[in-house]
Order: C-alpha cells, then sequence, then structure tokens
C-alpha cells in the first residue's frame, strides 16, 4: 500500500496567489494536522518515507513519520507555474492576456510560461509510484496537490484534464495500491480528525 499524504495547511494571503514550488512554511495548524498523522500513523511500520524537498512536505514528513528516515525525492516536488507563480489570478490575466482562459480550456496540456503542464507532472510521478509498487510496502510519500491528483488520474485512467474536480484538503491521505487487475484507490482524501 503507497500512502500518499498532502502536506498540512499553508498560509493563503488574499488574494490567494498561484503557489506551485514557493517555498511556504505550515501554519500552525498545518503542523498539528501533521502531528495527528503521527499520533494515527504511530504504529504502522512504513519501509520508506519519501517527500517533495520544499519544506512544508519536509515538516509534515516529520511529524507524520516522527523518528523515521525521510528521502527527499525531487520527483515529487509541486507543478513549476512558473512565470505564475505568486501572481493572483487576476495579475495573470493581466500580464499574461488570454493565458489563463487557456488553461482552463486545455489544463492538461497547458504550460504556463517558464512552467510545466499537468501531463508532464504526470510523466514524471507515474515511474516513480510504479517503483514504490514494486517494493516493499507500505510506504509513506508525502507531497503536493497537483502532483497526488496527476498521479492519481494516470494510475487511474482518469482524465488527467478533471484532475481539479477531485479535492484533496490540505493533510488529505490517499491510499493506492497495484494489484493483479492494476490500480486500486483505497482511500481518498482522509482526514485525521475524520478518523
Amino acid at each position: 500500500m503507497i500512502y500518499l499524504l498532502r502536506h498540512g495547511e499553508i498560509t493563503q494571503s488574499i488574494p490567494r496567489r498561484f503557489v506551485g514550488r514557493r517555498d511556504l512554511p505550515l501554519t500552525e495548524l498545518g503542523r498539528t494536522q501533521a502531528a495527528q498523522w503521527g499520533e494515527l500513523l504511530r504504529e504502522m511500520r512504513f519501509q520508506a518515507v519519501y517527500t517533495s524537498p520544499l519544506s512544508r512536505c519536509q515538516d509534515t514528513a516529520r511529524l507524520a513519520a516522527p523518528g523515521r528516515e525521510i528521502v527527499l525525492e525531487p520527483g515529487w516536488t509541486e507543478i513549476s507555474l512558473g512565470e505564475w507563480e505568486g501572481l493572483s489570478v487576476d495579475q495573470v490575466r493581466e500580464r499574461f492576456p488570454g493565458e489563463y482562459e487557456a488553461r482552463g480550456e486545455e489544463l492538461a496540456g497547458h504550460r504556463p510560461q517558464g512552467g510545466e503542464s499537468f501531463a508532464q507532472v504526470a510523466d514524471r510521478v507515474t515511474p516513480l509510484l510504479e517503483a514504490l509498487a514494486d517494493g516493499p510496502a507500505p510506504v509513506l510519500v508525502v507531497a503536493h496537490s497537483g502532483v497526488i491528483r496527476a498521479g492519481l488520474c494516470r494510475l487511474l485512467g482518469l482524465p488527467l484534464g478533471h484532475l481539479l474536480r477531485l479535492e484533496l484538503d490540505y493533510a488529505g491521505l490517499c491510499l493506492v495500491e497495484r494489484g493483479p487487475q492494476g490500480w486500486k484507490l483505497h482511500g481518498f482524501n482522509l482526514l485525521p480528525e475524520g478518523l
């Protein structure tokens, strides 16, 4: 079984801005969410714990799997939004006319200037998930919403253009496993306070 955990809550500005690979820290609530997973998963004998190199994921991993060795894996880093990062929707519309609308029409394949598409994210994440399925289980991966959703769509045969329909909250946990008939989703957006 592969445990895919989204990092805990981060500070969002108002109006909301595209985060992407900006290295924003966890809020106090985010730290609490991660620590709650640490309590709930303390008996789990993870064979490995992997995380995105961004601090919000590393800090979540340390709290969710205290005392365990954590392996930084760049492939789990959030989608690069290039020149959109740090901008609000209105700022993107102003600086890159028509691009926000173009992304909405072709979410899977559209690349913001200097960034990557969700198809590219799925291409880099899928081999990581396949490799984990071939290794000892269970494993914990602490990553980002865009990465987890793109990977799940690819594994489960869902259109990447629909990935934003998969609501994944901060500290939401997904459970996936590859079996004889292919990949199965055993849990989606499980939250520590809901268990």
